[in-house]
Order: C-alpha cells, then structure tokens, then sequence
C-alpha cells in the first residue's frame, strides 16, 4: 500500500512538474550582442559597420533623442533640423539602410535628454495639465518613431529609457501608449528601466523583455578580481532570475558597460568628468564577468553595450570613459561576442 501510495505521488509530482515546464514561455538561445551606437553629427559609413561586426556584434541600438529645456517645461523637442544627423528620422533611417544591408539587428531606443543632465527618472510635474502636456509631448515622440520601427521592420522598440516616476505616478497613461505603439509596430516591445528600480515596476507584464540599465554597484574597492565581481553580482543576478521566473519574460540589459578607471564598479552609473586614476584593465575585468555570468542564462537575452563612436580614433589608452574602443575591453568583447554569436 505504501509503495503505491509512493507512486502515486511521484507521478502526481511528475505530471504537475510538466505542466507547470509547459507552461513557461520558450526563451530563445541565441543573444544580442549589441552595440550602443552614439548619434553622430555625420551620417554612417559602411567602414564604421566593419568595426562593429569585427567585435561579433549581431545587434545594435539607435537612440534618437528628444530634450527638455528642464524639468518643469513640459514640451519635448525632438526630430528638428538643430539636432545631430543622427538623434532624428532622417539619420535614423540612413542608419538602418545600411545596418540592415549587413544583417545587423536593431533596437531603436528614445532617449530624453534634460538639459544640464538632470535626471529623467526624476521627472515630475507639480500640476495635472503640465502632466497632460506632457504626455501628448511624448506620445507624438514615441509614436513617431514606433512608425519608423514598423516601416523597416526592426526586431525591438523601446518605449522608453529611464522613466521611473513617470510610469509609476501615470500607469494608465502606459497602458494606453503600449496599445497604441501595439497597433503601429508589430515587433518585440522593451521598455529600459535603470538598475534599482527594475523590481519596482509591473509595466513588464505588458512588454516582451524586461529592460534593464544594468549599471549595478558591484564594489568599492579601487581595482577588484574577477571573484570580488562575481561575489558583487551575487543578489542582483539573483533579483533579475526571480523578476523574469515572475512576469516569465527574458531579461535584456538595454544597456551594460563600465568605464575604464580606478572605482569604476562602485558607482557604474557614474560619468561625471574630473580627476580620475586610468585603469584599462577593470573594464575588461568587469565585461569577463558580465558575459561569463549572464549570456549563458536561459532567462537573458544580451545586452547593448554603451557606447559606442563611429570615430576609428575614439577611446584609446589615455581614455577613461565607457567606450571600449582602441582599448583592453575591445578585445574581451570581440572574444566573447564570438562565442556566443549563434
């Protein structure tokens, strides 16, 4: 009678096992092993292309960018003939001609830009008409560009980048701009959400990725190994696992990257300018571990290192900033990229 009370309950056990595996949703193997492309002032040239697919990059992000005038003026600029060649449609477009001419995937991701660099997680308004001028504001922004996503047939569109207090205080404001971006666009939808806020928001339910700017703190110290990085990883890898088993979508890292300089893990996020230690190998140190500890999780989907210049000349030795070019970290991404570039 045990024996097949026993049975019975590992069957049972069994069929609820399968059921429960059914019922989660078939992430895709293969990664995006992006490349934040920074709009230039010129347009994009065929041997810029070379040098993204010479690092194995398979997917690029295009960021057309609106801006503010500050945070209590409620009108957004964006696609006017002051700006860069590539922040509007018409360098967006010229961007994805060629992009496309060589099987690159793209993302195309809206960018505001407040000026003197507040920050857009911020963004609030005092009264109720600010936020409904607002919100036409961007509606008209993030539409226009969902059109160009659906015109060329991109594989994902974010709806926004680093927007916390504005999905938060406006939820059904989202869901009707989601709806709306639905009935124009027929691709993969991510919303870029930074760092400490991603498990605080449920707009995940409603999109295909769950995006996040992943500048996490990993440790203080001025030049840590590969194992402190690992141990500073430890919760958040955790919290990302547990955020994509809880909405079952994939995680993607809209944007990683770190610069190349002493502390630069102890705040990713960081880009001021000023005095700083160069130190080469602790960006490269920080991308080992990235790609060792994410792209080979069933539950993550790449990520679009930031950033990118078309300049051949950019980064270089004597350069502390993100960019990985001319640099240790070139070398890393081009290698790792490679292995997971199927």
């Amino acid at each position: 009678m045990a024996r097949i009370l026993r049975f019975f309950i590992l069957t049972l056990l069994a069929g609820t096992a399968l059921i429960l595996w059914s019922c989660q949703a078939e992430f895709p193997s293969r990664k995006y092993n992006g490349i934040s492309l920074v709009a230039s002032r010129d347009s994009l040239q065929p041997e810029h292309i070379d040098r993204l697919l010479d690092v194995n990059a398979n997917s690029v992000a295009l960021m057309p960018y609106a801006f503010m005038k500050d945070s209590g003026n409620p009108q957004l600029i964006f696609n006017i003939e002051r700006q860069w060649f590539g922040e509007r449609v018409e360098g967006v477009e010229q961007a994805i001609f060629l992009l496309k001419q060589r099987n690159l995937n793209i993302m195309l991701k809206p960018h505001i830009w407040i000026r003197n660099g507040q920050f857009t997680g911020d963004l609030n308004f005092s009264s109720e008409q600010d936020w409904e001028d607002f919100e036409r504001s961007y509606r008209k922004y993030i539409l226009l560009y969902a059109e160009v996503a659906e015109k060329y047939d991109l594989e994902i569109f974010c709806i926004g980048t680093e927007l916390y207090e504005f999905v938060f205080q406006r939820p059904q404001f989202w869901q009707s701009l989601i709806q709306e971006v639905k009935r124009k666009y027929r691709g993969k939808l991510v919303y870029a959400e930074n760092w400490d806020k991603a498990n605080k928001t449920e707009i995940w339910k409603e999109l295909d990725y769950i995006g996040i700017d992943a500048y996490f703190p990993l440790n203080g110290q001025a030049s840590p190994g590969k194992d402190q990085i690992k141990a500073g990883w430890l919760r958040h890898k955790h919290m990302l696992e547990e955020l994509s088993s809880s909405f079952n979508k994939p995680v993607l890292f809209t944007e990683y990257g770190y610069r190349s300089r002493d502390y630069a893990l102890k705040e990713p996020w960081n880009s001021e300018r000023g005095n700083s230690v160069i130190n080469q190998q602790i960006q490269a140190r920080a991308l080992e571990v990235i790609y060792e500890e994410f792209w080979k999780e069933k539950w993550f989907h790449g990520g679009f290192l930031w950033k990118w210049h078309q300049q051949k000349s950019a980064g270089g030795m004597d350069n502390d900033r993100f960019t990985p070019q001319n640099k240790p970290a070139e070398h890393v991404i081009k290698d790792y990229y490679g292995r997971f570039r199927n």
